[in-house]
């Protein structure tokens, strides 16, 4: 009997991994753990189950296991394993990129806004991943596999920050563990319209694409549609009529930060898909009017920073943590409402 539970997304963009969760037929003879999902599992290589036995990330009742395990009826096998790469050609470009971390194994990218991360539909250069083509090319780094990296995860086009990428497949395989886990550490900073009556709090709902417009996620709180998602969120500095939150992703949904502070009623500031780029607190002056106008064109994106990453060293175990100040336009920006604020209180 198989359970195939939701793919689970790591980063604010599509699904990198998948989970699946087998529970062992009674009838079932005893066969190699490898060979037995080789035979269940679709378009998965023995290679691909390897690599995820050896990243450790194939359990059996809880425990992981080795690929020469043998099944057992009542058995329940969990394992995690990472979407094969899309059939796009990644080519090298000379592009900005600002590394934040290197070694052999993997390559931390404080990422700017208005980058894509991946090779899609109207993107297919200029993106995060032709930039590291193109890096690696330069380099001479022999230990990138496939040339241009491993994604474990994403953030949007135009939000800013930090972004990790494997050099191999076993550390990819390994840190998609750690992001199904929900052990990695992923803090943003984040300027969203209004004021909060506490200091801190726990956004809990369903996000799914919305019925009405496929490029809007929308928050489902009956949990009768979408995936689970998880925001925890704490109140860093009141600013009048915009607040700036720090926020801490429990889940990693497709614009999850987004999407829950506009089911909040405080969506992002500047943020054009979710309705946070127009005036929505605030006074009727045209002197107002005309400070909320200058702050969007300096600031012309979500104001989402992704600030914060730790997580566990994909081979030596060790725990990295890194930390990048904001971007100037969000800086220039909260430090153009801080005066402002300042001004109202006079």
């Amino acid at each position: 009997m198989k359970e195939k539970e939701p793919y689970l997304v790591t980063g604010d963009s599509q699904e990198l991994y998948e989970h699946h969760r087998i529970v062992i037929d009674p009838g079932q003879e005893p066969l190699r753990i490898d060979k037995f999902l080789f035979n269940r599992i679709v378009n998965v290589s023995r290679n691909k189950i390897q690599t995820a036995a050896r990243a450790g990330n194939i359990l059996i009742n809880d425990n992981p296991v080795k690929s020469n395990y043998k099944v057992r009826p009542g058995d329940v096998v969990s394992v995690v394993l990472t979407h094969p790469p899309r059939e796009v050609e990644i080519l090298p470009e000379d592009l900005p990129l600002e590394v934040v971390y290197e070694d052999k194994d993997v390559i931390v990218i404080n990422k700017a806004a208005g980058m894509v991360v991946h090779p899609a539909h109207a993107n297919y250069t200029g993106t995060l991943l032709n930039a590291l083509a193109g890096y690696f090319q330069k380099s001479g780094a022999k230990e990138v596999e496939n040339g241009f990296g491993y994604l474990v995860h994403r953030i949007d086009k135009d939000t800013s920050g930090l972004l990790l990428v494997a050099k191999n497949e076993l550390a990819q395989t390994r840190l998609a563990k750690q992001f199904f886990d929900h052990s990695v550490e992923r803090m943003y900073q984040a300027l969203v319209w209004g004021d909060f009556e506490e200091d801190e709090g726990t956004i809990d709902g369903n996000i799914g694409r919305h019925p009405k417009d496929r490029r809007q996620m929308t928050v489902f709180q009956d949990g009768s549609y979408g995936k689970p998602a998880i925001t925890h969120f704490k109140v860093k500095e009141r600013l009048g009529y915009v607040t700036l939150v720090e926020c801490r992703l429990e889940t990693g949904r497709t614009h999850q930060i987004r999407a829950h502070f506009r089911y909040l009623r405080h969506p992002l500031f500047s943020d054009e898909r979710y309705g946070g780029d127009i005036i929505l607190k605030g006074t009727t002056f045209t002197k107002y009017k005309q400070f909320v106008q200058n702050c969007f064109k300096i600031l012309s994106r979500q104001a989402l920073h992704a600030m914060t990453l730790g997580f566990v060293h994909p081979v030596s175990g060790k725990m990295l943590r890194f930390t990048t100040p904001l971007p100037e336009d969000m800086q220039t920006v909260i430090e153009k409402w801080r005066a402002y604020a300042s001004q109202r209180e006079v």
